[in-house]
């Protein structure tokens, strides 16, 4: 069995990164975390790794294809538009731009041309904005909106490139889902699930079909449920 991780903790992320190990960083267990360690896989061990320069929950997480990490948004007990990235060969982490927006409770993807997409999320208000991190630049720029605000959604990125967000809450449980597509900016709408759940999760199958489970469904309010679409 795998040994514990030297800090409790919840609403963080976990990235696997190019050599195999999984990094963990931020959270929250009473206070917010600027704590991150890592898990090797191969020893069964954690061990810390330097601490992100801004603590940190309910943010977005995304491995990049040189390797670092982007760990952007989320809350520290304000909405935080802040990024930093993680680089594994040197175990540090350095600011990147902030966001546009400053959002937590959001979703997103790397999309195939290496860019990051986040949409949506909470600030005080429900957001149906989406934008774009280019590693390249380190910069950040608007792309369209989507069609329903919404926050603790889930997203996948489809075997054509374009991007899948369902569910989620605005007020309400969400069953709608709409697309993405990266050439042109736009949102789709695209056929509804079967109930509306917020804070599921979503993951892309071999045959290219979308499995959603679980989460929280208008019909059971806020407990957690088992159902399979």
């Amino acid at each position: 069995m795998a040994g514990n991780m030297s800090t409790p903790r919840s609403q963080h992320t976990a990235s696997l990164l190019l050599n195999g190990n999984v990094l963990i960083s931020g959270g929250f267990n009473g206070v917010t975390l600027n704590i991150a360690e890592l898990y090797n896989p191969t020893a069964e061990i954690w061990t810390t790794t330097a601490n992100l320069t801004t603590a940190r929950y309910m943010h977005v997480a995304a491995v990049l294809t040189n390797g670092k990490v982007l760990v952007t948004g989320g809350s520290n007990g304000a909405y935080l538009p802040s990024a930093e990235l993680y680089d594994p060969t040197t175990g540090i982490w350095t600011n990147t731009g902030n966001m546009n927006v400053a959002r937590a409770y959001f979703a997103g993807s790397m999309l195939p041309n290496g860019n990051v997409l986040v949409c949506g999320g909470y600030n005080g208000a429900v957001l149906n904005t989406a934008e774009l991190y280019n590693p390249a630049t380190g910069n950040w720029t608007s792309t369209g909106n989507m069609n329903f605000a919404r926050n603790k959604h889930a997203v996948v990125v489809l075997a054509n490139g374009k991007v899948l967000v369902s569910g989620g809450n605005s007020g309400a449980y969400l069953a709608s889902a709409e697309l993405y597509d990266p050439a042109t900016g736009i949102w789709t709408y695209t056929g509804n699930m079967s109930v509306g759940r917020e804070e599921f999760t979503a993951s892309v199958l071999s045959d290219g079909k979308v499995l959603v489970c679980g989460g929280c469904l208008e019909t059971h309010k806020a407990w957690p449920y088992p159902s399979l679409e």
